[in-house]
């Protein structure tokens, strides 16, 4: 953790909506002229689009069925906790981005799914921002988490995530019900292993409870709206959280346990910015009194 450049990290599964989260925080440090640097997990997998295929298929080979994206043989832990380590002390860090379609390969003149070159994150950002799938990983050789001065847990229940790693998959990228599936029962030990735990690191959770039926994601044909959910936050450390003033700005919403609020899942993006605007300022204050100081000793 570090006062004079705080990293804000948003940690989720495939699917589990990290990126929406994401345009929540965005809209927050556009009000409030905050100058963020934005860092996506999956610039930090070890394989681009067609290694990760290979990879696969030689896993497959050795008999191995279950290497995946959300494992450490796919990914460069050591790189990310470099990237918050680095930050924290000195407000750079190395960074690169991967390229998931044409849009955004365009520019550098590459093929979508590839890797920009590592390069240095500007020198003159308030803040680092990281959403991806291991924005809290703990390992026996890695603690991303403890870099991190604020911790988010997307976690829809598993039926809706799958639901929607199913929708999304099959309408945007292209990928058939099998494909999809096959991607899904791969994963599993390592979503087991490396993306659940995580949600024990995190200050705040945000899941997604749908009250309609999934009970099988794999023949439904719509996602649940944001109306047919309810909206569970829990708070790793409930002290200084105005939860008086949460209930009464978040209509129909109640407390479940002593750190626990229910709400409408309608209002996540208000809840969100309720709930993570001060938390924010506070951090901005905090390095901002830390640059005055050091001003101060240099004067």
């Amino acid at each position: 953790m570090s006062r004079r450049h705080p990293i804000v990290s948003v940690a989720g599964s495939s699917g589990a909506g990290t990126t929406s989260v994401m345009r929540t925080f965005q809209q927050i440090f556009r009000r409030e002229g905050i100058n963020v640097a934005y860092v996506e997990g999956d610039s930090f997998h070890r394989f681009d689009r067609k290694e990760m295929k290979k990879a696969i298929a030689e896993a497959h080979s050795r008999g191995d069925h279950a290497f995946s994206h959300f494992g450490p043989e796919a990914n460069l832990f050591s790189e990310l906790e470099d990237l918050f380590r680095t930050y924290g002390k000195t407000g750079v860090g190395r960074y690169r981005k991967y390229l998931h379609d044409e849009e955004e390969a365009a520019p550098y003149d590459q093929e979508p799914g590839t890797f920009t070159a590592w390069e240095q994150l500007p020198g003159d950002t308030d803040m680092l921002f990281y959403e991806g799938l291991h924005g809290a990983i703990t390992t026996d050789t890695v603690d991303v988490a403890r870099h991190a001065d604020l911790r988010i847990g997307v976690v829809p229940v598993i039926n809706l995530e799958w639901l929607q790693k199913l929708h999304r998959d099959k309408v945007v990228r292209g990928y058939t019900s099998e494909a999809v599936t096959d991607t899904i029962l791969r994963r599993m030990p390592d979503y087991v292993n490396y993306i659940c735990p995580q949600f024990s690191n995190t200050d705040v959770n945000f899941q997604r409870v749908p009250v309609v039926d999934t009970s099988n994601p794999f023949v439904a044909r719509t996602i649940p709206t944001a109306d047919e959910s309810m909206l569970i936050i829990r708070f790793r450390d409930p002290h200084g959280i105005d939860f008086p003033y949460l209930l009464a700005m978040l209509h129909d919403s109640f407390m479940s346990r002593p750190n626990t609020i229910v709400c409408p899942g309608g209002k996540m993006d208000l809840a969100m910015q309720l709930i993570f605007t001060p938390m924010i300022m506070r951090l901005m204050d905090r390095r901002n009194a830390e640059r005055s100081n050091a001003d101060l000793v240099k004067a």
